[in-house]
């Protein structure tokens, strides 16, 4: 099928920026992690250059060790799902997508939670659906590391197939609240899930009406094999890291395939790398930001973005830090894939351990552009054009200067292009995106026994 020539749009809602010295710039408030009027600010500044998304990160818990919690921002942060609630009443049409996770959650309270962040932004909601990625996470939960990595995903998928049959149990008229009656349901209409399955066994109903979109947006970012399968099966907005167009291609192609291949249409599975733009008037003026943050970062920040990328039992610090980075490492039980990119590129450029932690704390695997409006502008018209990506998850390196810069002097570049919209087309996320509303399954299957 034919995709829209207007790429999608997302923000990745860092409040005072991506990069890991982001926090220490002198444009960006130092409490912006704990201040909701920045976020309204950077949703609002989103909103106004007609974004599709923001786009919200989470963990359960804190990661590293006493020296890097000290120095890395992000430990004082809103839950997702909270934040994004106030968030719908101060704005009115950008999605709203929020991370949470399969493995220690359980998906009544997910259903439940994003059912209401549906229905409280009137069909803005969203769900990036992770599986935690650490043990830090594991010993909050009673556990002292993580299940493996293919046993979390089968959790997964099962965990999403209850949600989406909970946001089914209650037809989408099945509220009819008639005072003359005093009939608030029809209870004809409601529908026990009665799920029994090898992780959860859930009954069911759920205890709020089914989402103006039928389901949230589901967002995946699986780039293993186990997660690609995953994102092909249930991701509509797939959220990717890679700075190699090449790869970037072979990626695009293979989600589409294997979607193809479970029945899904390609414009249903939208692929939406992230892309960081440090933007300057000149080349010179935006390496100059670059080169300011990279001042900012502390070297306890760039070893514990390293060690949390790599995966790796390597003590970094006993390394020799000019030596060539080897081909291969210790398999990861955290993001396996994104431990892989970061080797190959490593290989392909022949960097050093050095350069490598420099890269990662930079972009952590995404496509970093630094350069003019027009320089960026191109790059991801290319990407685009390629068939690398249906659109980008935006990443600013600092925030709100970063997003302004992008909104003011690269959207401009896109939308001349004819790369971009100006406005906003429908009221949901789902409109907005171009992804069809899901179909009650109990509905569906009283259909289809009808003669």
């Amino acid at each position: 099928m034919r995709r829209n020539d207007e790429m999608k749009l997302g923000l990745y809602l860092a409040p005072a920026g991506y990069h890991g010295g982001a926090w220490r710039d002198p444009s960006a408030p130092a409490d912006a992690r704990v201040d909701i009027d920045q976020y309204a600010h950077l949703a609002a500044l989103a909103e106004s250059a007609a974004f599709h998304f923001v786009f919200l990160a989470d963990h359960q818990g804190i990661i590293g060790d006493h020296a890097a919690i000290a120095r890395v921002s992000g430990n004082d942060e809103f839950e997702p799902i909270t934040l994004l609630s106030a968030l719908s009443s101060r704005t009115q049409d950008i999605g709203l997508v929020a991370t949470a996770t399969t493995t220690y959650y359980q998906p009544y309270h997910l259903a439940r939670m994003f059912a209401s962040l549906d229905h409280l932004s009137r069909g803005r909601a969203a769900w990036n659906i992770v599986t935690s990625a650490s043990n830090f996470e594991a010993q909050n939960f009673g556990e002292k590391e993580l299940p493996d990595h293919d046993a979390r995903y089968a959790r997964a998928r099962e965990f999403v197939e209850v949600a989406k049959g909970l946001w089914d149990t209650w037809q989408d008229d099945a509220f009819i609240r008639d005072k003359q009656s005093g009939i608030y349901a029809d209870t004809a209409k409601l529908h026990l899930l009665n799920h029994g399955g090898n992780h959860f066994s859930v009954r069911g109903p759920l205890n709020i009406g089914r989402p103006p979109q039928g389901y949230p947006v589901l967002v995946q970012a699986g780039a293993s094999d186990a997660g690609i399968a995953f994102a092909a099966e249930v991701g509509e907005v797939v959220f990717t890291a890679e700075p190699s167009l090449e790869n970037g291609k072979q990626y695009y192609r293979t989600l589409k395939q294997k979607a193809r291949a479970v029945g899904r249409d390609d414009d249903q599975v939208l692929v939406m790398p992230g892309i960081i733009p440090i933007v300057g008037r000149t080349k010179q003026e935006a390496s100059e930001k670059l080169r300011r943050l990279q001042s900012h970062t502390h070297i306890d920040v760039l070893m514990r973005t390293a060690d949390l990328w790599l995966g790796s039992a390597t003590d970094l610090r006993s390394m020799n830090l000019d030596s060539l980075v080897p081909e291969a490492l210790p398999q990861t039980n955290f993001i396996q894939s994104r431990q892989k990119l970061l080797l190959d590129l490593a290989a392909r450029q022949k960097f050093t351990w050095r350069q490598l932690i420099r890269v990662i704390s930079d972009s952590c695997g995404h496509l970093l552009v630094v350069g003019t409006p027009d320089e960026i502008a191109n790059t991801m018209v290319d990407v685009f054009d390629q068939h690398a990506a249906d659109g980008f998850n935006v990443l600013p390196a600092t925030a709100p200067s970063g997003l302004k810069d992008f909104v003011e002097l690269v959207v401009p570049e896109l939308r001349q292009r004819g790369k971009f919209r100006s406005k906003y087309s429908g009221k949901t996320l789902r409109e907005n995106l171009g992804l069809k509303r899901p179909l009650n399954r109990f509905t569906q299957a009283v259909l289809s026994i009808r003669p």
